[in-house]
């Protein structure tokens, strides 16, 4: 096996062990056993638990983006956007189960640029150039696309969190569900709403 073989293989074996047991609960020991090397080899590559972690972290939150641009770069509408956004998020679950188990998950080596909320947070900013530009077009104020922009992000995200235990109803389902609530309600959105409890 070649240098880069191994590290690959060792990096498989990572994530599965990250996904299932958590950073914690997972040992160098463990992963050079699952792996069939010895400890220094894990070492060599990677220089210990973190090492291997952040790869790990940082290539799923990369697939994770892709996906959720990609999503983004096609169709001109914003409901259209919207589909494709949830459908994409809930397509890497669905696809990539350990790798979101991975980053939903709090992490002591985690970064500030290496977890899940830093993540939604790019993304979000994303959606907020979008709806901005949305806003700027139906003569709502644009500053505010930034707290919608969570919101959605926060929608989705959240209910994703849930689908990836839950698994019913179907993927396309529960993005129909999420862009019903979201777009029926964006649809008739009030230009300066007020609280009617606080009036």
């Amino acid at each position: 096996m070649t240098g880069k073989e191994r590290r690959e293989q060792l990096l498989d074996v990572s994530r599965a062990l990250f996904a299932e047991k958590g950073f914690d609960a997972t040992s160098i020991e463990e992963i050079a056993h699952r792996a069939s090397v010895s400890k220094p080899v894990v070492y060599e590559h990677f220089g210990g638990k973190e090492g291997i972690y952040a790869v790990v972290v940082d290539r799923e939150m990369q697939r994770l983006m892709d996906q959720i641009m990609n999503a983004l770069d096609g169709g001109s509408h914003p409901r259209e956007l919207l589909e494709q956004a949830a459908c994409a998020l809930l397509g890497y679950i669905e696809g990539s189960t350990d790798g979101f188990r991975i980053l939903v998950r709090d992490s002591p080596v985690a970064s500030a640029s290496g977890t899940f909320s830093s993540l939604l947070n790019d993304i979000a900013s994303q959606v907020e150039h979008i709806l901005g530009l949305h806003f700027a077009k139906q003569g709502y104020d644009r500053k505010l696309a930034a707290l919608y922009a969570q919101a959605l992000v926060g929608m989705v995200a959240l209910t994703g969190q849930w689908w990836l235990e839950a698994r019913k109803p179907k993927k396309d389902e529960v993005a129909a569900h999420l862009v019903n609530l979201a777009w029926n309600g964006l649809s008739a959105m009030e230009h300066k709403p007020k609280l009617r409890s606080r009036s």
